[in-house]
């Protein structure tokens, strides 16, 4: 499938997907939020994709956030209806079944932040800049901006972070929390494939369940989650992989995973 504003390539198990509006620092309208769903859709049927890498086109932005141009028309129902949209694509991101890292080469601001939070890991540049501005424009975010930032970093800083509209460089970023690793810029994307490599050569549908018992448990108290654990636990014995994976490590051997 072909898109207006995403760039998607194929590199043996990863899928790269880029926001592609440079000339509006790779900003989200409804358009460009439609195709991350559809591209979401696209990779969760394809099983020769086991990691995806989300990033933005340029040098300047991962995404510098909602298309403020787009949004100045909205009236309030558009803007609730917008607001829905988005939020139902980053948690499709969010509970995509195959692992997706974040490359943020650049500002990361707004909805940009937002989507970046809906990946499970992220990886900035020394270039990024973090940041949620929207009450500089007398709105809120409205992509779960409120609510992943509380559980990414403590709720005192995701507050301060909120209330103040401060961009934050990657290194604060890194130290609050928000991102995994900060490298050099021209290093990024070699990272990020790098790390998605490993991931892809572990036990597909393992990594999928350990993602799925993760983003289960973070919404049930202790003892619910340590039970959804031990049932997809129990559900990963009934897998190929399974039997190839502790075969190969009983052989001395790498294993060969089918992804069933």
């Amino acid at each position: 499938m072909s898109y207006e504003n995403l760039l998607v390539e194929r590199e043996e198990n990863l899928a790269i997907v880029t926001i592609n509006r440079p000339k509006v620092l790779n900003a989200l309208n409804g358009d460009v939020i439609r195709e991350l769903g559809l591209v979401a859709d696209e990779l969760e049927g394809d099983d020769s994709v086991r990691v995806v890498i989300i990033t933005g086109s340029g040098e300047k932005a991962f995404v510098a956030g909602a298309d403020i141009a787009f949004m100045s028309k909205l009236s309030p129902m558009e803007a609730m209806r917008f607001a829905r949209l988005g939020q139902a694509v980053m948690r499709k991101i969010e509970n995509l079944s195959k692992p997706v890292i974040a490359a943020i080469n650049g500002f990361a601001l707004g909805g940009g932040n937002e989507l970046a939070m809906s990946c499970d890991i992220r990886v900035a540049s020394e270039r990024a800049k973090f940041g949620q501005p929207e009450v500089q424009l007398g709105i809120i975010a409205g992509f779960g901006g409120t609510q992943r930032l509380t559980r990414l970093v403590n709720p005192g800083l995701a507050k301060e972070i909120l209330y103040t509209a401060d961009q934050y460089d990657a290194e604060t970023a890194h130290k609050m929390g928000l991102v995994n690793h900060v490298v050099p810029a021209e290093e990024l994307l070699n990272f990020c494939k790098g790390m998605a490599k490993r991931i892809a050569a572990r036990g597909p549908v393992a990594v999928s369940l350990t993602k799925e018992a993760i983003n289960a448990g973070l919404e049930m108290d202790l003892d619910k989650a340590i039970g959804v654990e031990a049932d997809l636990f129990g559900l990963s014995f009934t897998t190929e992989d399974r039997k190839e994976g502790i075969a190969a490590f009983l052989e001395k051997r790498k294993p060969a995973f089918q992804n069933k």
